[in-house]
């Protein structure tokens, strides 16, 4: 069912991220009627899954029949297309990269566009995958009046919550994005590289660490910051801390460092908990230092 009062949208580019939000807000009764993409493939695949959406053979043309454009193509290539369109006045523009802020659209804004970001803040590995995905996933919205109420209706129909970022918190915002989800699959190749040690294959170490970092997200989520956190630095359990160590320096040396580093930056946690006491925590920097 389409929605009442809403602006017919074009998407430039067809890649993962603008076919899954494509879909989905097609899904939620919004007007995606045109894309262009360097892959006619691409394209073609995203029409194929939304009723009345057209592909066009350029940039232009998708900016010349939709109200709200949205730009999903590499970050890189973002600044390119929104010098290259000749943008009209009451136009909106939107780009969806996590690390750049909406100045990268000052072209589409001197052309009178309005222009915002919109990124959601979710893990994509493949189309079929992020379309799964979308749905209840944080938004990082950047945009004034009366485009900003716009994209936020939009991440509620999404079923989703909204962040307003101002344009200097967009690299750190997307630094913790990496922390999080990127170098969490980092720490998991680590564990699963230590996990051969003892004869243990990368898919077994995987499929066993799995219900602990399941346990885990788990925790979080339901029990928060700092009272998830378990562990030998929550317990302030030094004696487990210096075998571990003692193990790491004889027969995985490269991961000392990381370890101490993600040991120190956990410490903080342990003592908000409350578990550990003042003294054990200057016992505990001093084993990691």
């Amino acid at each position: 069912m389409k929605r009442r009062d809403t602006p017919t949208i074009g998407f430039i580019g067809a890649g993962t991220t603008g076919t899954a939000l494509a879909v989905r807000l097609a899904q939620h009764g919004y007007q995606v009627i045109a894309v262009s993409s360097r892959s006619l493939t691409s394209a073609e695949k995203l029409v194929g899954r939304i009723s009345g959406c057209q592909v066009y053979n350029g940039a232009q043309e998708v900016a010349d029949i939709a109200q709200l454009v949205f730009i999903t193509t590499p970050d890189d290539i973002i600044p390119e297309v929104a010098a290259e369109i000749q943008w009209h006045k009451e136009q909106s523009v939107v780009h969806c990269s996590g690390a750049h802020s909406v100045d990268i659209l000052e072209p589409a804004k001197q052309r009178g566009a309005n222009a915002g970001c919109f990124h959601p803040l979710q893990t994509f590995a493949s189309v079929d995958q992020a379309i799964d995905n979308i749905p209840g996933s944080t938004f990082a919205i950047e945009a004034e009046e009366p485009l900003l109420g716009r994209l936020k209706e939009m991440a509620a129909a999404l079923e989703g919550e909204w962040v307003t970022l101002k344009a200097g918190d967009k690299v750190l915002y997307h630094a913790a994005a990496v922390f999080a989800c990127n170098y969490l699959v980092t720490l998991v190749k680590v564990a699963t590289d230590l996990w051969q040690t003892f004869g243990v294959s990368p898919t077994q170490a995987t499929k066993a660490l799995m219900p602990l970092l399941r346990g885990t997200l788990s925790n979080i989520e339901n029990v928060g910051l700092p009272n998830c956190l378990t562990g030998p630095i929550a317990r302030g359990d030094l004696g487990t801390i210096s075998r571990h160590l003692e193990s790491l320096q004889k027969q995985a040396p490269p991961l000392l460092n990381i370890y101490k580093e993600l040991g120190r930056q956990t410490i903080p946690i342990a003592l908000a908990k409350g578990k550990i006491d003042l003294q054990r925590t200057e016992e505990l920097k001093a084993l990691l230092r």
